[in-house]
């Protein structure tokens, strides 16, 4: 029998460069740089699926989705966080709740925050209600702070149908 309710958190972190657009919660964010990586490199996503596996106790996104694995090449977060939710719906749980924050310096986030909120919501099938999405600015220290990157963690709670 499934444990009725489990708690997953999840961490993502990516460099900024050029020649690359910015998404973060599925939305595209103007900025002159965006996340290098294997896939379309959204933290936010990556931290909403690791979290989402980890309650699941499914290990984390690297293990299920490698970025050895062409077939991830460019792939949209969002694609694999549709994945993650077939996962929990067929090992019988729906997410309760996902409580995120995103840690950068510079784009400027809050105009885009509802729209992160309202896009992994739809993609997991709830209610947007359900979905939290908070930034926190780098405060000039670390790679952060300089420009360098980005990163997102995220928590859910999921419990058994």
């Amino acid at each position: 029998m499934a444990t009725k309710i489990r708690v997953g958190c999840g961490y993502d972190v990516h460099p900024l460069g050029s020649g690359r657009k910015l998404i973060l919660g599925g939305i595209e964010v103007p900025h002159s740089k965006g996340l290098l990586g294997h896939s379309d490199s959204d933290v936010l996503v990556h931290a909403v699926c690791d979290a989402l596996l980890g309650a699941m106790g499914e290990g984390d996104l690297g293990r299920h989705y490698p970025s050895s694995d062409q077939k991830y090449k460019g792939i949209s977060s969002l694609k694999l966080l549709e994945d993650v939710m077939g996962k929990l719906t067929k090992k019988g749980y729906r997410v309760v709740n996902v409580d995120t924050i995103i840690v950068a310096q510079a784009p400027r986030l809050s105009a885009f925050l509802s729209a992160m909120q309202k896009q992994m919501a739809q993609t997991m099938g709830i209610d947007p209600d359900l979905v939290n999405v908070k930034v926190k600015s780098g405060e000039g220290l670390d790679a952060v702070g300089r420009e360098e990157g980005m990163h997102a963690h995220a928590v859910c709670l999921i419990e058994a149908l």
